[in-house]
């Protein structure tokens, strides 16, 4: 397990399951995400499978790699919400260092973003400021340190000529790479640390997942990690600020009646599927709805209190040929 700090705390990395777009860098690159292990502290449970918030481990680490060109998955093959390419160490169960080796010859891009599939709070952002960080510098790769310090040299982004050069020198005076730590190669690589207690967060263990699991129904987080996984589960790949439509469905709830919120949501994404779709249609059609809600409220708060019972529905000084009806 790494080590979890709560919200809020130094380090503690962007919001999670925020559906931010890709941070900068991430079209030009590849990722490896290493899938294959035992699990042995999970009993040899199916780990890239154990959901959280409703998706699979492997499919929140894939949603974090989604700006990748190209993103290998190193582990058997099974169904995944985004498309990847499948490789496999030899021999299967080889250790991180081959399946690294393994997942790289899939690769072309030089940068290359290396992460484990049991990460269930890695987000594109985070995986874009790595990036960031190593093309505005000259080192060989920039990885995530956890709350204690220590090096997560499987949330991080390398250079790939560096891999390879390192790859090759192991291979010298070995057939193979397989039971080989990881360190054997990231020792040789000049490396820059960012810490990140959240981001850094890996599942190793029941207690592991049942902390991830009882994070994301915190107040700050519960919205948009169900907005995240709604939208993967319905293929909709889209970001829309949500602040916009929570507005509006209190305006319509207060200004209307509580049922106007989800059936006044409900139109407007339905109106801006009609005029096309994308964050602008959204913005526009809610924009116009929150100004008939605020409308419909300022009339209900002018019409001043309702005539008793048996009094005419009419302004004091009005006479029958001023009414709007005469």
């Amino acid at each position: 397990m790494t080590a979890y700090e709560p919200s809020g705390a130094p380090g503690s990395g962007p919001a999670v399951g925020s559906g931010s777009a890709p941070g900068p860098g991430l079209a030009g690159c590849d990722a490896v995400v290493l899938a294959g292990g035992a699990a042995r502290r999970l009993g040899g449970a199916d780990k890239p499978g154990l959901r959280v918030g409703g998706r699979p481990l492997l499919d929140r680490v894939l949603a974090a790699c989604a700006g990748a060109r190209t993103t290998v998955v190193v582990a058997d093959p099974r169904p995944t919400a985004r498309p990847v390419t499948w490789a496999r160490e030899d021999p299967p169960g080889g250790g991180p260092l081959a399946a690294l080796a393994a997942g790289l010859a899939h690769t072309t891009e030089e940068h290359v973003v290396v992460v484990s599939a049991d990460l269930p709070f890695l987000d594109a952002p985070t995986v874009g400021r790595l990036l960031s960080a190593l093309t505005a510098s000259d080192c060989d790769g920039v990885l995530l340190t956890d709350a204690d310090g220590r090096d997560q040299p499987l949330v991080a982004a390398y250079r790939a000529s560096a891999l390879r050069r390192e790859l090759a020198a192991l291979t010298r005076d070995r057939a193979d790479l397989a039971g080989l730590p990881l360190r054997r190669l990231t020792g040789a690589l000049r490396l820059i640390r960012v810490p990140d207690a959240v981001a850094s967060f890996d599942c190793d263990t029941w207690d592991d997942i049942a902390t991830a699991r009882a994070r994301i129904r915190e107040h700050g987080h519960v919205l948009d990690e169900w907005i995240t996984a709604a939208k993967d589960e319905l293929g909709i790949d889209l970001d829309v600020d949500t602040g916009v439509l929570l507005d509006l469905a209190r305006d319509a709830a207060h200004g209307v009646a509580r049922p106007a919120a989800p059936l006044t949501t409900f139109l407007v994404g339905y109106a801006a599927g009609r005029a096309g779709g994308g964050p602008e249609a959204v913005a526009e059609t809610a924009r116009k709805a929150a100004a008939l809600a605020q409308r419909w409220a300022l009339e209900a708060a002018d019409a001043g209190p309702a005539p008793a019972p048996g009094e005419p529905d009419v302004a004091p000084d009005a006479t029958p040929d001023t009414r709007p009806d005469a």
